[in-house]
């Protein structure tokens, strides 16, 4: 179940990180409501997951899904260049997630 809650708190990160580009500085209303209750959401699942997996494995694990999330909403809704650069270290990062999945099992 933690693995559950801690998925979901990642891509609640990208939920937020996103908005928060949309949001504009804070600037337009309903972004910035979006950004901030889903980052607030996103860590407080974030906490329940530490409860019950290693803070480096659960910690990098969610960044893991966020960075690579937001970097997949980029290039969709904000068109940022999706190099083969960009492709292969976004790709390490997503063995680097699976891989301490398996080994935390």
């Amino acid at each position: 179940m933690a693995w559950t809650i801690l998925v979901i708190a990642g891509l609640l990160e990208v939920v937020w990180a996103t908005a928060l580009k949309q949001s504009d500085g804070f600037t337009r209303l309903g972004p910035s409501i979006v950004a901030t209750t889903g980052a607030l959401v996103s860590f407080l699942l974030l906490a329940v997951a530490l409860k019950h997996l290693p803070a480096g494995t659960g910690y990098a694990v969610w960044v893991g899904i966020g960075t690579v999330g937001v970097a997949i909403a980029g290039t969709v809704a904000f068109q940022e260049a999706l190099t083969a650069g960009r492709v292969f270290f976004l790709s390490v990062i997503v063995v680097g997630v699976v891989g301490l999945h398996l080994v935390e099992r």
